[in-house]
């Protein structure tokens, strides 16, 4: 029986940093949600005790690079599971964008798994689990919109955003993640969004008040050093979304979109600044 699951990507409407940590990590607080463009993983068993990992996306690592590879090796050994997994992996959404791809190819796996093999593990053990791969997985795991806050690991869920478009476009460059928060300071000059100021938005449903609440601190560092993420942030508002944010360290840029006439216009326009570009809903 081949089981099947999705692995949305995920942006976050808020992305603070607070301090750095005696452990070398970044205390963070953040309110990340799910969109509807989704890598999709198929999961069968094979003989003999290995994991074989496929893509048709010629820039997907199938080995132990890949955190869905890394996500069943670690299944089998916390379980001493001895049988053997085939997983295909349909790439949609695009790598090293700061969306969470791989990090939710790691969840869909930890999901998909414990449905092959009959484990039972409650989705709280399955985030455990993915804390150990990344610090995104164990949010990808519960999926939905949460608050979280440490290094990303502990996790609040609260009621969806109001339902609207969002608008992704991601710039032909890569970001180092580590170099992004390598590059942070942390002053009495930082702006610091407002977890409140979200949460009482979406506790409200106000679309204008999500838009005016977004905020990404890592913005200071990516959109100096790399100008086309700036760059694609300004045509995107002025092609007229309601909201635009860097989503994670980027490269990747979002805008929310709240009218379905808007966002053709909106999508046609980023077509000719980049490639990249995917007009999705917000998963509600």
């Amino acid at each position: 029986m081949t089981i099947f699951e999705k692995a949305p990507a995920k942006i976050n409407l808020l992305l603070d940093v607070k301090y750095k940590r005696d452990d070398g990590y970044h205390e963070v607080e953040m309110v990340m949600t799910t969109v509807d463009l989704a890598d999709r993983l198929a999961f069968d068993e094979l003989p003999g005790d290995r994991i074989v990992l496929t893509s048709p996306a010629g820039i997907v690592p199938l080995d132990e690079k890949n955190l869905a590879f890394q996500a069943a090796k670690l299944l089998k050994e916390q379980y001493q599971i001895r049988k053997g997994v085939a997983i295909h992996l349909d790439k949609r959404i695009p790598v090293a964008a700061g969306l969470a791809g791989g990090s939710s190819d790691a969840a869909a796996a930890l999901r998909g798994l414990n449905r092959l093999w009959g484990l039972g593990l409650p989705l709280s053990e399955l985030e455990s689990l993915g804390a150990q791969l990344g610090s995104d997985v164990p949010f990808c795991v519960r999926g939905g919109t949460a608050i979280a806050s440490g290094r990303g690991e502990k996790l609040q869920s609260i009621q969806s955003p109001p339902p609207c478009w969002v608008v992704l476009a991601r710039p032909p460059i890569n970001v180092s993640t580590a170099d992004v928060y390598g590059g942070l300071v942390l002053d009495h000059r930082t702006k610091h969004p407002s977890v409140s100021d979200m949460l009482e938005a979406i506790s409200s449903s106000s679309f204008a008040g999500v838009c005016s609440a977004l905020g990404n601190v890592l913005e200071s560092v990516t959109l100096t050093k790399y100008p086309e993420v700036r760059k694609l942030k300004e045509c995107m508002k002025k092609l007229g979304a309601d909201g635009v944010l860097m989503s994670g360290s980027g490269p990747t840029v979002f805008g929310l979109v709240a009218k379905e006439s808007k966002v053709a216009r909106i999508y046609n326009g980023l077509r000719g600044f980049c490639k990249e570009v995917y007009a999705v809903r917000m998963l509600t």
